[in-house]
């Protein structure tokens, strides 16, 4: 820019940074976490029944969870490592599980739509496997 006098003024550098760039790919990072966190839960889709029980207090990674769905297939989730099995590999590997923690919870997840005697009998495979208590797992109201 010339001045009146003849001169050439110079511009000082602005420094300053645009954060507007930063706050869109935040804003695009935010959306994309929202819509994939209820995806990555995981689990056997089993609609549990409904009860007014407390809730007990274990870490989902310290638990044992046998499952039966709608289907009548059985599941198990070790440590969030899940897969199917036949009712006597269900009750072979509990064993070989909690012959290395005993201590160990032991929980059931049955569908509401499965006959009460099919859960009954995955209930007493595990006691048969060496679980001394197995928790029922309910939805709250």
């Amino acid at each position: 820019m010339i001045s009146r006098k003849g001169r050439v003024k110079r511009r000082k550098p602005v420094a300053e940074i645009n954060v507007v760039p930063y706050i869109d790919v935040m804003l695009v990072l935010l959306v994309i976490f929202m819509i994939t966190a209820p995806m990555l839960t995981q689990g056997v889709d089993v609609e549990l029944p409904n009860a007014n029980a407390s809730p007990i207090q274990t870490e989902e990674s310290d638990t044992l969870v046998a499952s039966i769905d709608r289907d009548g297939q059985y599941y198990i989730d070790i440590g969030g490592e899940q897969s199917t099995l036949s009712l006597a590999e269900l009750k072979d590997r509990v064993r070989k599980v909690l012959a290395q923690n005993p201590n160990l919870p032991v929980l059931v997840r049955g569908d509401r739509n499965v006959p009460y005697g099919d859960v009954i009998g995955l209930m007493v495979a595990l006691q048969g496997a060496g679980a001394p208590n197995v928790g029922l797992v309910t939805e709250p109201e």
